[in-house]
């Protein structure tokens, strides 16, 4: 696992000076690799994500709980053979496309959960949680069903928070440390169902699915205590 580039963009008009909300929309979705394979520039990274990276809204990117974007690479081969389809053109996306900061290859959706550590480089960053598009990304991509193939195919990247600043360069190598699973499992169980930290047993088996940016929980265990929790609905996050 490894970083293979890091980008950064400055928030300018989403839309082209031709479109009649070109001067109320601002993104800075379009990225510029500033750190590659080829150049391993070192770059330095803050407690709110990469030294001169933007966000147009912060009520939805960026800040210290969503200060770096990260983007698997296998994921492009999905989006450029997508697009060269649904828009009849020949589309080959460059890393950064997504928006992302980091793009990195090894790790997938998959395999990474809230709350584990990613080391990369000698830096220390948690994983918060999974990207949800909006009409920005539709724009970006100049095809109207990216926001939908996004969640419905799962491949939406995530947001870090930042423990450990420093500097990074493309190449550094990534370990994925996992987190606290059983108090996550707990925390997120008393959030949805809303009960008090006495209502689960210390050895319920519960089980967190995570599916399109929803949580499906289901309680395994009849135990005493909390034996009406065999299903929880579904929890947006």
């Amino acid at each position: 696992m490894r970083l293979l580039t890091i980008s950064t963009g400055k928030v300018m008009p989403l839309f082209g000076n031709h479109h009649p909300d070109y001067k109320s929309v601002a993104s800075a979705i379009v990225k510029t690799q500033i750190s590659d394979l080829n150049n391993p520039s070192l770059i330095e990274i803050t407690k709110l994500g990469v030294k001169g990276d933007e966000q147009a809204d912060l009520s939805v990117h960026g800040g210290l709980e969503k200060a770096i974007y990260v983007y698997p690479a296998e994921h492009y081969p999905f989006w450029n053979t997508l697009l060269t389809r649904e828009t009849k053109k020949s589309i080959d996306l460059q890393p950064g496309a997504m928006g992302e900061n980091f793009t990195i290859e090894g790790l997938l959706e998959t395999e990474v959960f809230v709350g584990d550590q990613l080391h990369i480089g000698e830096l220390k960053f948690s994983v918060v949680k999974l990207r949800e598009p909006c009409f920005k990304f539709n724009a970006k991509m100049k095809y109207k069903g990216a926001a939908k193939a996004m969640l419905q195919s799962g491949f939406s990247g995530w947001y870090l928070r930042v423990n450990q600043t420093g500097a990074l360069a493309a190449g550094d190598a990534i370990t994925v440390v996992p987190g606290a699973i059983g108090a996550f499992k707990k925390e997120i169980i008393l959030a949805v169902g809303g009960f008090s930290s006495d209502t689960l047993a210390e050895d319920c088996d519960i089980t967190i699915k995570i599916l399109n940016n929803d949580f499906f929980i289901y309680h395994l265990n009849s135990c005493t205590n909390c034996y009406n929790l065999h299903k929880i609905e579904t929890k947006k996050v």
